[in-house]
C-alpha cells in the first residue's frame, strides 16, 4: 500500500473550489438578472410577480470593481434595518460577485440557510453567498429583471 494512500486530505481546497464557484455563479445571475455593469451610480426599484417591491442600489464604481446593495423594501421590526440586506462587490476582471455583509433577520435565516452560523470565515463566505444566489433564483423566477428597473429619485 502507497503511504501517500493514508496521508489525511484537507478540506479546504473543496470548500475554496465551491466558495469560488458560487462567487461566479453569482456574479452571472446579477448580470443576467440586473445588469449592474451598464448601470449608473444610483438606486433603481424593481416590483416582481410577488409585488414586493426590491431596492438595488450601484454604490460605488471602480476600475475593476463595482459595490452593490441588494434589500427589499421594507425593515425588520425589531431592528428597523432593511430585511434581507446584502452587501456584494462585483469583480468585473475576475468575474466574480462576492457578498461582503448579509443581514438577515431571525425569521429569515433558516428559509436562507444561514443559521447557525459557521465560525470559520470561508464557511461563512460560502454560507452568505449561497444564499445570494438563492435569492437572485428566486428574485428572476419572480420576474425581476433589468428592464424593470426603474431608477428612483
Amino acid at each position: 500500500m502507497s503511504r501517500l494512500s493514508v496521508l489525511p486530505v484537507s478540506p479546504l481546497p473543496n470548500r475554496l473550489g465551491s466558495l469560488m464557484a458560487c462567487y461566479a455563479d453569482n456574479y452571472w445571475r446579477l448580470l443576467r438578472v440586473f445588469a449592474p455593469l451598464a448601470l449608473p451610480e444610483g438606486v433603481y426599484r424593481s416590483t416582481g410577480n410577488d409585488g414586493l417591491q426590491l431596492r438595488f442600489e450601484v454604490l460605488a464604481r471602480h476600475a475593476y470593481t463595482v459595490e452593490l446593495r441588494l434589500t427589499y423594501e421594507w425593515a425588520d421590526p425589531h431592528s428597523g434595518q432593511p430585511d434581507p440586506s446584502a452587501m456584494i462587490r462585483l469583480y468585473s476582471d475576475a468575474q466574480l460577485a462576492e457578498v461582503t455583509h448579509f443581514e438577515v433577520s431571525t425569521g429569515l435565516s433558516d428559509l436562507l440557510d444561514l443559521w447557525p452560523m459557521a465560525r470559520a470565515l470561508i464557511d461563512q463566505r460560502l454560507r452568505q453567498n449561497r444564499s445570494l444566489s438563492r435569492w437572485l433564483q428566486y428574485l428572476e423566477e419572480q420576474g425581476h429583471h433589468r428592464f424593470g428597473l426603474q431608477g428612483v429619485a
